[in-house]
């Protein structure tokens, strides 16, 4: 099955889903903020408008689009989405919506799922949760799926580990217990796509690999496939007090995602099961490393 898809926010996420979908025969379009990145876009070959997030798309620039994603982070006012163009959303017969898994809060390091209770901590996961039930109640009221993506980390080319100890920027912080799931960019455009083309009832989706780790570690096996010497490990109660206010927030919790859901209802197959396959495949794009 094939549509026209809508993607709010071409960044980080939403290009790769774009690309993915593209090439499966999907008619895609999105926005963006600038006008630099919409030409980038359509140099490339995509229907490209600008949004601000302060008003409402053109009619045609949706058109009759079956299938609606959003990717955009959402401010203490709401979704930029939802406020400005809901009412070009009605024809959609499915709407995603790219969340976190920090609105599950913090679980001690303890293993998440789908039906565990949502009790975000921070104020940007309260925010994200707000905006699923926004994407879902919209979803009731016209007759549409909704399929909600929790992510956690995100990484990819360009945003890795292989990335910061090329730059000499990385840092093993010890925080004993401390693990983060993470996923690759490109397994999240595949879930993403999966559930595009099998239209379920709509669902919540946890979308993570298969091995929550400490950052420590995924550093050190950077650093072994750049054949660079691995830092030390800086004492989380040394180190905290010199981080922004912002990345401790992300070190206040912690859990392990489970993916059980994907994989069983969407028949994912995740390309880059752990971090390990996925920072291979980055050194090895990069020219960094040679195939064995």
């Amino acid at each position: 099955m094939t549509g026209r898809l809508f993607i709010f926010g071409l960044g980080y996420c939403g290009l790769e889903i774009a690309k993915l979908a593209r090439a499966a025969g999907w008619i895609v379009a999105g926005t963006c903020r600038t006008r630099e990145k919409a030409d980038e876009l359509r140099g490339r070959g995509f229907e490209a408008h600008l949004f601000d997030g302060t008003a409402a798309l053109p009619a045609e620039a949706i058109g009759r689009a079956s299938h609606v994603l959003c990717t955009i982070a959402p401010g203490t006012t709401g979704d930029p989405a939802l406020k400005t163009s809901a009412c070009l959303l009605r024809d959609a017969r499915w709407l995603g919506y790219l969340s976190t898994t920090g609105v599950y809060g913090d679980h001690g390091g303890g293993w998440v799922d789908e039906e565990t209770p949502a009790r975000p901590m921070q104020p940007r996961s309260i925010e994200r949760l707000a905006t699923e039930r926004a994407w879902q109640v919209m979803g009731m009221e016209q007759g549409s799926a909704v399929d909600i993506f929790r992510l956690p980390g995100i990484y990819g080319p360009g945003r890795s580990a292989i990335d910061q100890v090329k730059a000499g920027t990385a840092r093993r912080i010890d925080k004993p217990g401390q693990v983060f799931s993470r996923i690759h960019v490109e397994d999240v455009a595949g879930t993403v796509l999966l559930a595009l083309m099998q239209g379920r009832a709509g669902t919540i989706y946890n979308v993570a690999d298969d091995l929550p780790a400490a950052t420590g570690e995924v550093v050190a096996f950077a650093c072994e496939l750049l054949g660079k010497p691995v830092p030390p490990a800086l004492p989380w109660d040394e180190v905290a007090p010199t981080m922004s206010a912002m990345a401790r927030s992300f070190y206040a919790e912690n859990r392990r995602v489970k993916n059980d859901r994907i994989k069983n209802e969407l028949g994912v197959a995740l390309r880059f099961p752990t971090y390990k396959e996925g920072l291979r495949a980055i050194a090895l794009a990069t020219g960094v490393l040679r195939p064995s």
